[in-house]
């Protein structure tokens, strides 16, 4: 795929974008340009174009509007000790992108292009990208139907676009959240879109969020839809418990049963335990699990993982089953170990052993 690149007129004085950059938050400021590619059944991918980011026009009848046909990624760009900037497993999340797409009957993008648009995008918005440890440029792949018509069925046209905005840490790293386990509402369901990074997960997770909070809680816990007992996910982040303390412990979370997202830092998360000596399992726990697991000591600490949050500690639960903290409360010392160590990695201060970091520029 060819990048045709026309810089924007418009681009933001480097004091302002270094100001915007140094203030934090997440989701909140966006870089100079974007990248738009487009797809049409009979031609295949054409160009890609890097432009000024700027909004989009839709036809009233674009198919995505009316389907929800779409799909998203999310990764970061890290700052480097030498000055470089590195992105961490783009090929991970350009392999996700394309089995996305393909189960919500959308073309699959090469993960070479995929990598490709990203590279493109952060060399010329490199300035956009935190130096502090912690803070990242986050890169939003998505692609979206763009066929005008009213009909339930695949659509003939498709975009790719790519933006990205400076980042701090998506929760509180000194505190630990509390969580509400959802028994009216599910995530996904076997055969569903569960596996997928589609917007139409996210937007069905909304009412059970807003009940979390309505308890007190900062996110949600889903269930398996069958039974309505086992631990699936917390919001859009994979779970983790540590059973155990000290380099005895093990680091478990809820295995891939085809209704979970197969995250990245999941999966780099699973690495690191077993780098850092620690013993790893994935398997089945239920609420009962959870909650006699910490009652006894045998679960000593909890947390979630995902792009955006990196790991953000688990303080406490609450359900209809009955409300219990974890350890203290507060983050317990794997869980920061584990965020630390993976951060150093992500930031190239501890040795990268597994080649996930890939320098752009």
């Amino acid at each position: 795929m060819k990048i045709n690149v026309t810089p924007s007129s418009t681009a933001l004085p480097d004091a302002v974008r270094q100001a915007k950059v140094d203030e934090g938050g997440f989701g909140k400021y966006f870089t100079d340009h974007m990248i738009i590619a487009n797809w049409h059944v009979d031609s295949g991918w054409g160009d890609a174009e890097l432009k000024a980011y700027g909004p989009l026009s839709l036809d009233p009848a674009t198919m995505v509007l009316h389907y929800g046909q779409e799909i998203f990624e999310g990764l970061k760009a890290y700052w480097q000790p030498d000055n470089s900037i590195s992105l961490f497993r783009p090929d991970a999340n350009g392999k996700r992108f394309a089995k996305s797409a393909k189960r919500l009957a959308l073309p699959e993008l090469p993960v070479e292009a995929f990598i490709k648009t990203i590279e493109t995008l952060v060399k010329q918005d490199k300035g956009w990208v935190p130096h502090k440890v912690g803070s990242s440029l986050y890169i939003r792949p998505f692609m979206i139907a763009t066929e005008v018509a009213i009909g339930v069925r695949p659509s003939k046209s498709a975009s790719y676009i790519l933006i990205a905005c400076p980042v701090g840490a998506y929760f509180s790293t000194t505190t630990a959240v509390t969580v509400w386990i959802s028994t009216e509402y599910v995530r996904a369901s076997l055969g569903g879109t569960g596996e997928a990074k589609c917007g139409g997960n996210y937007a069905a997770s909304l009412l059970a969020q807003q009940q979390a909070a309505a308890q007190g809680c900062d996110q949600v816990v889903w269930l398996d839809a069958l039974e309505r007992k086992w631990v699936e996910e917390m919001g859009g982040m994979n779970l983790y418990f540590v059973k155990g303390k000290g380099k005895d412990a093990t680091i478990f979370t809820p295995k891939l049963t085809g209704t979970l997202l197969p995250g990245v830092t999941r999966d780099s998360i699973l690495t690191v335990a077993k780098d850092l000596g620690y013993k790893t399992e994935e398997g089945m726990i239920s609420i009962d699990d959870w909650r006699d697991g910490v009652a006894s000591g045998e679960i000593t600490e909890t947390f979630a993982c995902g792009t955006a949050a990196v790991i953000s500690p688990i303080g406490g639960a609450k359900s209809e089953f009955g409300n219990w903290p974890t350890g203290d409360g507060t983050p317990g010392p794997i869980t920061m170990q584990l965020r630390e160590h993976l951060l150093g990695i992500q930031h190239g201060t501890i040795e990268d052993k597994h080649g996930w970091n890939v320098k752009v520029c």
